[in-house]
């Protein structure tokens, strides 16, 4: 419907761009200023744009898409075209994707082997359903909401109800994984919260009570000191102790719970890891009480961290359900729930089923292009670079975290209070970055936190980009506002 409406907006607009518009862009592969980091090469040259002008691409966005999908940016970004690790826009402008559509691209835009894979799968078949078997369909099973599906089994599994998550996680904005997302701000007003849904603890050794300069598995570390050391973390046992009072007095005391669920690193939150040995305490109490613990493996599954395939491995605990998206795809909507077939015959006490879950189209190279490797080595460098940004930026810079290439930056404003930088202060230096060619995210409660998640493909000379993009736009925000 909306397509329609769409198409009667710009039936009568000038589909080839007006030249005049473009005076002072090209097809050239990247576009450079004296004043700007330079960029690192990039051998493909981008097709000319001939869609849609600008406005009315814009003005359709502001009519017919849903008004809380938000664009990013002040001149938002019209994205035209994409190789690898790079995207250009409408007028040929490059830019380094370090953002990845929030961890989803995982091994490049437009990757020549996925493109191939779905011109041969296309010509054959693009969708049957589960009703029918094809030969696809082992290699991945798609589900577009598998956080839901995995509570759905947990339940009928334990027999009880009570879904435990983390504070300032997320999982997801459906009615139920919205229950579970424990961030105010995808709360939405009146509306009721379906029942069974209990947050716990808040484990962020920079910014909640506990945790200090040993707690973290990451190559840096929070300036906050700490007692703790190899064998024994103590920020971890006074969360784990935070963690098990709500089974004193928010859950039922005559009743389990249902399962336990928690990303490996909080995305959506701010990359936030917790204390080491936290979440393996947590699943073995869980496990005691008789519930399952779910891992959310959407944003660090598929090497995104480096060290391991899976983010869970890092905390050395086994989940008994997993959950993947994003990377899982490279960009189309699959998802997947993996488990026992003890707890998966459950579903088998009512009729189950997912109109997509025969999608056939799939892929995987990560191994065979030794991506996770690179996720490490180009991930590590970037956040040691970063690092130094702590030091040169006190005032601005409070943290910088993660492992692999999920990587957070949080900006502040007072680095006694920690209190977050002003959202306008914090649009400045996110539009600035994109103005010299680098797109990031941005998350947290606060949204004052850089998200870095780029495809698994990016080089160190795209980190080497990056810091330097970073650095100056935060040097461009602590003149000016030495200045005020």
């Amino acid at each position: 419907m909306l397509v329609n409406k769409f198409v009667k907006i710009t039936t009568n607009t000038q589909y080839f761009m007006n030249s005049k518009c473009f005076t002072h862009q090209s097809r050239s592969p990247t576009i450079n200023t004296p004043f700007f980091p330079e960029m690192p090469d990039c051998k493909h040259i981008p097709s000319t744009y001939t869609g849609p002008n600008y406005e009315d691409i814009k003005t359709a966005h502001e009519t017919f898409v849903s008004p809380s999908l938000k664009p990013f940016y002040k001149e938002p970004l019209i994205i035209h075209e994409g190789k690898r690790q790079w995207l250009w826009d409408h007028r040929g402008k490059r830019y380094l994707d370090m953002f990845g559509g929030v961890a989803t691209i995982s091994v490049g835009h437009s990757h020549p082997r996925i493109v191939a894979a779905i011109i041969e799968q296309t010509s054959k078949l693009n969708h049957v359903s589960s009703v029918y078997m094809q030969p696809r369909l082992y290699e991945y099973v798609c589900g577009s909401e598998a956080n839901e599906l995995a509570f759905l089994m947990a339940r009928l599994h334990t027999r009880n109800h009570n879904i435990i998550s983390l504070r300032n996680g997320y999982h997801g904005a459906t009615y139920g994984t919205s229950a579970s997302t424990a961030i105010s701000t995808w709360k939405y007003p009146f509306i009721v919260q379906p029942p069974g849904y209990l947050h716990a603890v808040y484990p962020d050794v920079y910014r909640a009570q506990w945790g200090g300069s040993k707690c973290r598995d990451s190559p840096i570390q929070t300036n906050r000191y700490c007692d703790c050391n190899q064998e024994q973390c103590i920020a971890s046992e006074k969360y784990f102790c935070d963690f098990e009072e709500i089974f004193r007095f928010s859950s039922p005391y005559t009743e389990g719970v249902a399962a336990f669920i928690a990303e490996s690193i909080q995305g959506i939150g701010g990359t936030v890891q917790y204390p080491k040995y936290f979440l393996k305490r947590v699943y073995e109490y869980v496990h005691k009480k008789g519930g399952l613990c779910i891992a959310d493996e959407v944003q660090t599954g598929f090497s995104r961290t480096g060290e391991h395939f899976w983010g869970f491995e890092s905390h050395g605990v086994v989940p008994d359900i997993v959950t993947l998206a994003k990377g899982i795809g490279n960009g189309f909507p699959l998802g997947a729930v993996v488990t026992s077939t003890e707890i998966a015959n459950n579903l088998n006490t009512a009729l189950h089923f997912n109109t997509f879950g025969g999608n056939p189209l799939a892929c995987a190279i990560i191994e065979e292009e030794e991506l996770q490797k690179n996720a490490q080595t180009v991930g590590t460098h970037l956040i040691n670079l970063l690092n130094t940004l702590l030091s040169e930026f006190p005032n601005t810079v409070g943290d910088v975290r993660g492992k692999g290439l999920m990587i957070g930056i949080e900006l502040i404003s007072n680095p006694e209070t920690k209190q977050p930088l002003e959202t306008e202060r914090m649009l400045e230096i996110f539009e600035d970055v994109k103005d010299m060619g680098v797109l990031l995210g941005k998350g947290g409660l606060y949204a004052n936190i850089l998200r870095i998640k780029p495809p698994l493909c990016v080089t160190k000379e795209d980190a080497d980009f990056t810091f330097e993009v970073i650095k100056k736009a935060l040097k461009k925000h602590q003149e000016k506002n030495s200045k005020v």
